[in-house]
C-alpha cells in the first residue's frame, strides 16, 4: 500500500487526487446502489419459483455488467465533459443495451408478480443509476432531462400493463425523478468542481511561470547594467583608437590599454553576476521571496534576523533564498512554504522548509535536482549554492523531513556580533544579535 501511495498518489499534483478521488467514488456509487438497491432486496423479495430465481438471477448478472461497463467508460465521460476527448456516439450502445434487458426483466418480473412492489421499484433504481451516469456527464442538461422524462413516461407505462397498480405507476415515476435527479447532482456538480479546480491549478502554474520570468527578467537587467556602459565606452575608445592609428598618433596604445582594461573589468564583472558574488540586500531577498510565492498561492511566512550582516554573508545566504523560492514555484505542489533566519552564538542559520514533496527522490522544490553543467563554478543547484556559501566558510544541507516536507539549512559563522533587522512577514524592527 505504500509503494501504490508513492508510484500513484504522492505522485500526482492536487487537482489529479481531487479527480482520482471523485472517479473512484462514482465507481463505488455504481456498485453500492447495485448492492443496496437490488441484490439484497432480491434476497428478501424475490418468489421462489424457477421462473422468478432464473429472472432475478439474470438481473444480478446485468446489474453487474452494467457496472463494469460503467466503470471503465467513467474517466472517458469525464474527459468529453473536461474537454481533454472526445467520446464517441456509440459508446452509449453498451450501457443503453444493458439498461434496456434490466428494465425489461424488471418488467417481467412485475408482470409475473415474482416480487414485491417495494423490490421492483428499488431494482428500477438500481438499473436506472449506471447510464444517468455516464448520459450527465457527456450531454447538455436539458437533453438530459429530457430524455429522462420521456424514459419515465415509458416506464410508467410499462408497468402499469404488468401490474395495473396506479400506486405502483406513482413510485414508479418518483423513483425514475429521484434518479434522474441524483445522477445529475452526482456527476455534474464533481465534474463541475473538477473543472473549476484544473482552471485555478492552470492559472496557479501561469503565475509561477510568471514569476520564474521576472526573475530571469531581472536577472538580465542586471547584467544589462553591467555591459551596458562598458561596452558603450569600448566601442567609443575603440574608435578613437582607430583614428588615432590612422594618423600615426602614439596616443592610439594608450586608447587599447584602457579599451583592454576595461574589457577585463566587464569580464570580471560578468563572471561576478553569473556566479552570483555580487552583494544582495539579504531583507529584500526575503521579502521578494515571500512575495512572489504569496501571488502563486503558496503560504509563506518570513520569519528572520537579516540586518547588518557582512556583506558576503548576506550575498551567499540572499542566493540560497532566492534559489529555494524560485524551485518550490517551479516544482514540488507546495501549498505553504516557511523561511527562517535566526542568529546565535556567532552563527547564522537559514532554514527554508517547505511541504508538497511529490517526489522525494528528486527534492522537489529546493533546487537539488539541478546540478552544475560541464565546468562546474557556480551553476544554479545544490552544488553552486555550496560553492558560494564555501566562500564565507558556510554549509548547507538539504533533504526530506517528515511526511513529505523538504528543508534547506545553510549555516555561515560571523566573526564579530553586531545587531540586526527582523523581518516577520514584512515588518521591520531592530533586534540585539
Amino acid at each position: 500500500m505504500r509503494g501504490w501511495q508513492q508510484r500513484h498518489w504522492r505522485a500526482r499534483s492536487k487537482a489529479e487526487r481531487v479527480e482520482l478521488y471523485t472517479v473512484v467514488t462514482w465507481y463505488v456509487t455504481t456498485w453500492f446502489f447495485s448492492l443496496c438497491w437490488m441484490l439484497l432486496p432480491l434476497v428478501g423479495g424475490l418468489d421462489h419459483r424457477p421462473v422468478a430465481l432464473v429472472l432475478g438471477a439474470s438481473l444480478v448478472l446485468v446489474a453487474a455488467l452494467q457496472c463494469a461497463v460503467s466503470n471503465r467508460l467513467t474517466r472517458r465521460a469525464l474527459d468529453h465533459y473536461l474537454g481533454r476527448t472526445r467520446l464517441p456516439a456509440r459508446a452509449h450502445r453498451t450501457p443503453a443495451v444493458l439498461l434496456a434487458s434490466a428494465l425489461a426483466l424488471t418488467v417481467a418480473l412485475a408482470a409475473l408478480d415474482a416480487a414485491d412492489p417495494v423490490t421492483i421499484r428499488l431494482v428500477i433504481g438500481a438499473a436506472l443509476l449506471p447510464f444517468g451516469l455516464l448520459l450527465g456527464l457527456t450531454v447538455p442538461v436539458r437533453v438530459f432531462l429530457r430524455r429522462s422524462a420521456v424514459l419515465a413516461v415509458i416506464l410508467m407505462g410499462a408497468f402499469g400493463l404488468a401490474d395495473r397498480d396506479g400506486l405502483g405507476i406513482l413510485v414508479t415515476g418518483v423513483m425514475a425523478a429521484f434518479q434522474t435527479l441524483f445522477s445529475l447532482l452526482a456527476c455534474r456538480c464533481g465534474a463541475w468542481t473538477l473543472s473549476v479546480l484544473w482552471e485555478a491549478e492552470r492559472a496557479r502554474e501561469t503565475e509561477a511561470r510568471l514569476a520564474v520570468a521576472e526573475e530571469r527578467l531581472r536577472f538580465g537587467r542586471d547584467l544589462h547594467d553591467v555591459l551596458g556602459r562598458n561596452l558603450s565606452v569600448i566601442a567609443l575608445k575603440s574608435e578613437l583608437a582607430v583614428q588615432l592609428a590612422r594618423r600615426g598618433r602614439p596616443e592610439a596604445v594608450e586608447q587599447m590599454i584602457e579599451v583592454q582594461r576595461i574589457a577585463q573589468e566587464s569580464q570580471r564583472e560578468v563572471r561576478d553576476v553569473v556566479r552570483g558574488y555580487r552583494e544582495a540586500d539579504l531583507g529584500v531577498e526575503l521579502l521578494g521571496a515571500q512575495g512572489v510565492l504569496r501571488a502563486a498561492g503558496i503560504d509563506c511566512e518570513v520569519r528572520a534576523d537579516a540586518g547588518r550582516l557582512p556583506g558576503e554573508v548576506q550575498s551567499a545566504l540572499g542566493w540560497v533564498v532566492r534559489e529555494a523560492a524560485t524551485n518550490v514555484l517551479r516544482h514540488g505542489d507546495a501549498g505553504h512554504c516557511a523561511v527562517g533566519l535566526r542568529v546565535r552564538e556567532g552563527l547564522v542559520v537559514l532554514t527554508v522548509e517547505n511541504d508538497g514533496v511529490t517526489d522525494p527522490s528528486r527534492g522537489a522544490g529546493t533546487g537539488v535536482e539541478r546540478q552544475d553543467g560541464p565546468g562546474g563554478g557556480g551553476g544554479s543547484g545544490i552544488a553552486g549554492l555550496r560553492e558560494r556559501l564555501a566562500a564565507v566558510d558556510g554549509t548547507l544541507e538539504a533533504g526530506v523531513v517528515g511526511e513529505g516536507r523538504f528543508r534547506v539549512v545553510a549555516e555561515v559563522p560571523l566573526r564579530d556580533g553586531g545587531t540586526s533587522t527582523a523581518v516577520t512577514s514584512g515588518k521591520v524592527s531592530e533586534v540585539t544579535s
